[in-house]
């Protein structure tokens, strides 16, 4: 039931799902990423973001958190959430983290905000944090931002999940706390704007977004 993919160092029932992790050649200095995915689950969208970083040349690592499951519309995926408790789901994205190296750039897409925020903020050694449509106060994660981790924070500046539920306040603490913050507030009032397979969709802004995560990755490779 449980794939692994080729090049990925992921073990145990939350290993990465279908994925195969681009070859790293000797010498480089490429960044190693694992992405958790949003409320719908592990969606088409989010494997085809996950590839865009790998043909770049970036170690990704893709865990499913969900089971295999993926939900037709935000509120069965989030359903789903509640009931598994959303400690559980971090904690599973956290038992994936265990087993790859200290080194990585953790990204989350809103519900993988979630395990994404909490690792960097604890786990030693992180490169950096990607959070993408949402984020959490910092002392709900583990205290204070670690001025050694750079942080990128994307959402819709009428998003009214990012916007109306206190995500974009809690971003401009972040940025303001943290050495090296960025915050991206795009046009629009989307949510999960990033995922291709979704309605919400924006083209536009999701390869504003793509670009912005590939030149970060650069910068902390």
């Amino acid at each position: 039931m449980w794939g692994r993919a080729r090049g990925c160092r992921c073990r145990g029932p939350y290993s990465c799902r279908g994925v195969t992790a681009a070859p790293r050649h000797e010498g480089s200095e490429m960044a190693e990423v694992l992405v958790f995915h949003h409320g719908y689950g592990l969606t088409a969208g989010v494997r085809e973001f996950a590839e865009r970083l790998r043909r770049a040349g970036h170690t990704v690592h893709v865990p499913d958190l969900y089971e295999g499951q993926v939900f037709d519309s935000l509120e069965e995926g989030i359903g789903y959430a509640e009931k598994a408790g959303f400690d559980t789901i971090t904690a599973r994205g956290a038992a994936v983290a265990e087993r790859l190296p200290a080194e990585l750039v953790y990204v989350g897409f809103s519900l993988g905000v979630l395990p994404a925020q909490k690792l960097a903020q604890t786990r030693a050694g992180a490169k950096g944090a990607l959070l993408l449509e949402a984020c959490l106060p910092v002392a709900e994660s583990g205290g204070a931002w670690p001025q050694e981790v750079p942080v990128q924070i994307h959402g819709m500046d009428a998003d009214p999940f990012f916007a109306g539920e206190g995500d974009a306040d809690a971003a401009r603490a972040l940025v303001e706390a943290a050495t090296d913050a960025e915050l991206f507030l795009h046009p629009g009032d989307r949510h999960l704007f990033t995922d291709s397979s979704l309605p919400s969709y924006d083209e536009q802004a999701a390869r504003q977004v793509t670009q912005r995560v590939l030149g970060f990755l650069d910068r902390v490779k």
